[in-house]
């Protein structure tokens, strides 16, 4: 096996009046601008499709006679205008929701949103269902309302399966590997001009991860990747082989790596967040990296660090089910979290303990969140009711009404899922302004529906 000497990145070769596609490709508003994809259409449909929607590949692919083409059509060129235009006028945070409400002059908070996986487009396969949807749609909302958020997640060298029938007729599954060069994510590098890497500890070896980055509009989704010569073993290359991939020690090594690393990442990035949020509890160790850096910068004792650290820390479940959670046995949480424990001044069974549900003997991460974070919610009305009663014994003698979890009801990023012809039909008859203020009835009106659902009337609200 021949060992390379160096490697060299190839990128295609646009003409100059084209290098604005570079920058539109490589920001994933994209995916919610009917407009930027019927760009990316327009230089060449067929292999739109058969990239997966990829502009970054399409790019990367397309004959070069194509490109010259397009830098002399003065209609694709003013076409590439708008969207570049629009894009410029959309990123500055200074025109969103946010800065109008709470302005942009004082030092803005940084939230942290910590998930294993994100659903942002069908072509960054980072993503198996709706935990993942639910999170893209929360950074794309962030980015259009302009809200501080930091995205923190994993890069799967291998995305969701692909489902065929063999010739027996029976299911089979084939993943296929992502080429991280061809798809919309860049490396990041630290101040010194290496590539960004972060270090865990795992069962008392050092395992690094590189840090990739996508920009979601406004807002930087940094994502970590062990698939790294730093790795020299096969076991730590595949820790970020596949989502919800391997076995239990598999599953806890990729979450120390979410929740530790990820937490290391953003200092490591210059980021301190103001709240950590933990979407499930995949990334519940985070709380354990929070607490031991107040330890240490404030000088603090763990029941003051806790205390301190909670007021930082929110958690959302989203499994209405026990099994549905993490549970870890006795000896892999010994096998991975003795040099933590000896770092909080605390014996292993105490460890265990921070961790485990009064009725079980094994260590939950949804139970290490819970206790972990000063606010806690289900998904919905019902879901925080059901999550009150399953996870009633935390607190021993409190009534189900008054155990503190709570409940937000999940929404969509309704840009993403509204068709073009939809979208050109609010623009003729709402105006602008509903892509803003959905909710606003002087904005977006109200309407009447026959039986069968079909409008039969449509009137704005009055002045």
């Amino acid at each position: 096996m021949l060992k390379p000497i160096h490697t060299f990145s190839v990128v295609p070769k646009l003409p100059s009046s084209l290098e604005a596609l570079r920058t539109i490709a490589y920001n994933l508003r994209w995916c919610w601008s009917h407009e930027s994809v019927e760009l990316f259409r327009r230089l060449d449909r067929d292999l739109w499709e058969s990239s997966g929607h990829n502009p970054v590949l399409l790019l990367g692919t397309i004959e070069q006679s194509k490109l010259e083409e397009a830098a002399k059509d003065d209609a694709f060129l003013a076409h590439l205008q708008r969207v570049e235009s629009n894009l410029e006028a959309y990123l500055p945070a200074q025109g969103s929701w946010f800065c109008r409400t709470h302005g942009c002059d004082r030092e803005r908070p940084t939230i942290a949103y910590f998930s294993a996986e994100f659903g942002l487009t069908e072509c960054l396969s980072i993503f198996a269902g709706g935990l993942g949807i639910l999170a893209g749609d929360h950074l794309k909302s962030a980015s259009d309302l302009g809200v501080p958020l930091v995205g923190i997640g994993l890069l799967y060298q291998q995305g969701y399966f692909r489902q065929y029938l063999s010739q027996s007729g029976w299911q089979q599954e084939a993943y296929i590997e992502n080429d991280f060069h061809n798809l919309p994510l860049t490396q990041v590098y630290s101040n010194d001009g290496k590539l960004l890497t972060v270090e865990v500890s795992l069962a008392g070896r050092a395992v690094k991860a590189q840090v990739w980055k996508v920009q979601v509009g406004r807002v930087p989704l940094y994502l970590l990747d062990t698939n790294i010569d730093a790795n020299s073993r096969p076991e730590d290359r595949d820790i970020t082989d596949q989502l919800y991939g391997g076995d239990r020690e598999m599953r806890i090594r990729q979450e120390i790596l979410l929740g530790i690393g990820g937490y290391r990442a953003l200092q490591a990035l210059g980021i301190q967040p103001t709240v950590c949020h933990m979407n499930e509890g995949h990334s519940a160790f985070l709380a354990l990296e929070h607490i031991l850096y107040l330890m240490r910068t404030c000088h603090l004792n763990l029941a003051e660090a806790r205390e301190l650290a909670a007021a930082g820390l929110v958690f959302t479940t989203h499994t209405p089910v026990e099994a549905g959670h993490d549970y870890f046995d006795r000896e892999l949480v010994n096998c991975y979290f003795g040099d933590t424990a000896r770092e909080l001044g605390i014996s292993l069974d105490e460890f265990f303990e921070l961790g485990r549900a009064p009725h079980r003997n094994d260590f939950c991460t949804a139970v290490l969140a819970l206790r972990s974070a000063g606010r806690a919610n289900g998904v919905a009305k019902l879901h925080g009711e059901v999550s009150r009663k399953m996870w009633q014994s935390l607190w021993p003698g409190v009534p189900v009404d008054e155990i503190p979890i709570g409940h937000v009801t999940n929404g969509v990023h309704f840009r993403s899922w509204i068709s073009s012809e939809f979208n050109h039909l609010y623009d003729r008859y709402l105006g602008p302004n509903w892509r803003d203020e959905p909710a606003n009835s002087d904005v977006c009106g109200s309407g009447s529906l026959d039986p069968g659902g079909r409008v039969v009337a449509y009137a704005r609200a009055p002045p």
